[in-house]
């Protein structure tokens, strides 16, 4: 009894197993779920689906949401841009939105999109719901030297047909931060700018800046204007600061110059000295030799001994006198 109770469990157990090998490899409820639909497809094209490694409930539902939605797209279609590495629900959904919407996308345009990394779906809910993108606050420069910072928020929706090579939101940005400082860097005076913003967004938006992006911008609109630093007149002080280091420069440039040829004068004269010294060096010999040769004779050379003399006298009486160190005033003249 024993034995033939646990055959019959291994027998149910076994059964149970090779049901759901077969409900595996044969969904049979997604068939008849696709047959009640409208979608026709085999039960023999499922299972290849599960040997092609392509799951069958994600192309049979797509196929399903597309014929509701009136949409012709083959099951051949969805699995080779399944097998390509897509996102057959989002394109599915997005060839939806556009049919429903009146924009003009077919499938083809719609799997490129996709395999180019871009969600399709969000890019036609943007063509449907525009999208606003804040700028970073962009500061410029006017004529007048006063700056001012502004704050813009653009207004775009998706560009379908720039969606596969068209630049992003990064462009967009850097484009509309140029255009506003070139706006208000043509300016010529602050206050223009400040009475007139919108200025700035029909000169931004005049000059195109959505060509060769994934988006359509609709509009440029100036959120705030903030007066900032008056870089003119720093600029001003920067450079007579710098113009006042460079004449200090010059200045020192000539007083080295000047202290170089006082020093120069000064090894000049100590050379004239030294060569003074030396003729005077010369002055005895020349004496003796005229004694020797007879051409100086005493009461001559008694004369030229009284000149020297009275020539000393008249130099000491031509230096002033030199001032004798009196008491200091702290010294008390009683000690």
């Amino acid at each position: 009894m024993e034995q033939g109770f646990l055959v019959i469990v291994a027998i149910g157990i076994a059964s149970l197993f090779g049901l759901w090998i077969i409900f595996y490899f044969i969904p049979v409820g997604l068939w008849f779920s696709a047959l009640l639909s409208g979608v026709r497809v085999s039960l023999i094209q499922l299972v290849f689906m599960r040997w092609r490694k392509v799951p069958p409930s994600v192309i049979v539902t797509a196929m399903i949401n597309a014929t509701k939605a009136g949409l012709s797209i083959t099951r051949d279609e969805l699995e080779a841009h399944y097998l390509a590495g897509g996102r057959v629900k989002l394109v599915v959904n997005a060839l939806i939105s556009a049919d429903k919407a009146n924009i003009p996308l077919n499938f083809k345009a719609a799997t490129a999109i996709d395999l180019a990394g871009r969600d399709v779906f969000e890019a036609v809910q943007m063509s449907v719901n525009p999208k606003v993108i804040n700028t970073p606050p962009i500061a410029a420069v006017a004529k007048d030297g006063i700056q001012l910072i502004a704050k813009a928020r653009v207004t775009v929706r998706a560009n379908i047909r720039q969606l596969v090579g068209g630049a992003g939101e990064e462009t967009i940005l850097a484009r509309v931060g140029e255009g506003v400082v070139s706006s208000i860097g043509s300016s010529d005076s602050h206050k223009s700018v400040l009475e007139n913003p919108d200025s700035i967004s029909k000169v931004v938006l005049s000059k195109g800046l959505d060509s060769g992006t994934a988006f359509e911008i609709l509009s440029i609109d100036i959120a705030d204007i903030d007066v900032g630093k008056n870089i003119g007149a720093q600029l001003q002080m920067d450079q007579a600061f710098a113009d006042k280091n460079i004449a200090q420069a010059k200045a020192e440039e000539r007083r080295a110059m000047a202290v170089a040829n006082e020093q120069e004068m000064k090894a000049k004269a100590q050379e004239a000295r030294a060569k003074v010294i030396e003729a005077e060096a010369e002055i005895p010999r020349a004496i003796a030799d005229s004694f020797r040769s007879g051409n100086l004779g005493l009461m001559d050379y008694y004369k030229f001994q009284n000149i020297q003399a009275d020539t000393r006298m008249r130099d000491s009486i031509a230096e002033p006198p030199k001032s004798k160190p009196g008491p200091k005033p702290n010294d008390n003249p009683q000690k």
